[in-house]
C-alpha cells in the first residue's frame, strides 16, 4: 500500500506498490495520448516561435479542462489566444507527464523539490481528466466521491474511477504537504 510523501534528508520520499506505480504510469500515458496531436504539413517558422495556427477549442470536455479557454465570452479572442499559447501549454504538460512517468520507475521515490512539483502537476492533470469523466464540478461533487474508499466495492466503472480519483487526490495532497514542509523549514532557517 502506498505511503504518503514525506520530506526527509534525501528529499521528498514516497513509496508506491508496483501495481500503484503501474496504474499511475498508465494514467500519465492516457493523458499524454490526449495531449499529443499529429502535425502534418506544419509551417516550420510557426512551430519555431510556438504558434499553432490549427489550434481549435477541444471537443472532448476533459481535454478542454486541461486546455481551457483563456478568454471568456469572446470566442474569437479565445481562439486567437489559444493559437498563440496552446502549443507551449501542451508541451509543458507533456514534459511534466513524461518526466513524472520516469520518476515512477524508482522505489521508493526520492524527489527533489523540482521533481516533486513536476509530479504534482502531472497528478493534477490526471485528476482534472478524472474529474471531468466523473462530472465533478463543485466541492460538493468531490466531497460526495471522497466517501467511496473501499476497493472491494469497485463493481462498476464509475466507482473504480472515483477510487482512482481519491487515490490521486490523496497522493497529490501528501506531495504538496511535503513541499510546504520544505518551505516552512526554509523560512525557519532564515530567521
Amino acid at each position: 500500500m502506498a505511503k504518503a510523501f514525506k520530506r526527509t534528508r534525501k528529499g521528498i520520499t514516497g513509496f508506491l506498490e508496483p501495481a500503484e506505480r503501474d496504474l499511475i504510469g498508465k494514467l500519465f500515458g492516457d493523458v499524454i495520448s490526449m495531449l499529443e496531436i499529429e502535425r502534418k504539413d506544419e509551417d516550420p517558422l510557426a512551430a519555431m516561435v510556438g504558434l499553432d495556427l490549427d489550434a481549435a477549442k477541444p471537443q472532448d470536455a476533459a481535454l478542454l479542462r486541461l486546455l481551457p479557454d483563456a478568454v471568456q465570452h469572446d470566442d474569437g479572442e479565445a481562439l486567437e489566444f489559444r493559437r498563440l499559447t496552446e502549443r507551449s501549454l501542451r508541451e509543458d504538460k507533456l514534459g511534466a507527464l513524461r518526466a513524472s512517468a520516469l520518476l515512477l520507475e524508482h522505489s521508493p521515490m526520492q524527489l527533489t523539490d523540482e521533481q516533486a512539483r513536476l509530479f504534482a502537476r502531472a497528478a493534477n492533470d490526471v485528476r482534472l481528466v478524472l474529474a471531468e469523466r466523473l462530472d465533478i464540478h463543485t466541492d460538493e461533487d468531490a466531497q460526495a466521491l471522497h466517501e467511496i474508499d473501499d476497493w472491494s466495492q469497485a463493481e462498476d466503472l464509475e466507482t473504480y474511477l472515483a477510487l482512482v480519483y481519491n487515490f490521486m487526490t490523496w497522493l497529490q495532497e501528501t506531495l504538496m504537504q511535503a513541499l510546504l514542509d520544505g518551505l516552512e523549514r526554509h523560512r525557519g532557517d532564515e530567521r
